[in-house]
């Protein structure tokens, strides 16, 4: 049976899982760590998975706000109706993820499974009875019986 990560590899996890995005560089890992106590591998990737679509929420948020201000500008403006539209190219560049990203994030991603519920104790100990840390590892049997 494998346990949940304790801080150290929660934070190598992380620092994994966020290798190629874009992180603030006072993003502190061993916080973020120890905010994810009982945090699966796989809860780990969906907080950074959710965290990581705020940036991108905002930025589609500001494009709205600036389409809806075109709009109403060209409504004000419609002496110039046969006007060409211009097509502007822009790049687009996300902010970095920060702090507050993650702590948004994780009001939204639970960890799956609680360390010390009633379920766990169960598994722990039917483990110990029955499973690899149990009876079968304590009786060797030989080849030469």
């Amino acid at each position: 049976m494998v346990g949940l990560p304790a801080v150290e590899n929660r934070e190598k996890i992380l620092r994994t899982l966020l290798a190629k995005e874009k992180v603030d560089e006072n993003l502190d890992y061993k916080e973020l760590a120890m905010m994810t106590e009982g945090y699966t591998g796989s809860d780990l990737k969906n907080l950074c998975t959710t965290a990581a679509y705020r940036p991108v929420r905002e930025l589609i948020q500001q494009e709205r706000v600036k389409d809806m201000e075109k709009n109403k500008q060209r409504e004000t403006t419609k002496a110039n109706e046969e006007e060409d539209e211009e097509k502007e190219e822009r790049i687009i560049t996300l902010r970095p993820l920060n702090r507050q990203d993650f702590k948004e994030a994780k009001n939204q991603v639970a960890a799956s499974f609680a360390s010390e519920g009633a379920g766990m104790g169960e598994l722990k100990q039917w483990n110990e009875m029955y499973g690899e840390g149990g009876s079968r590892k304590k009786e060797q049997l030989t080849y030469f019986l």
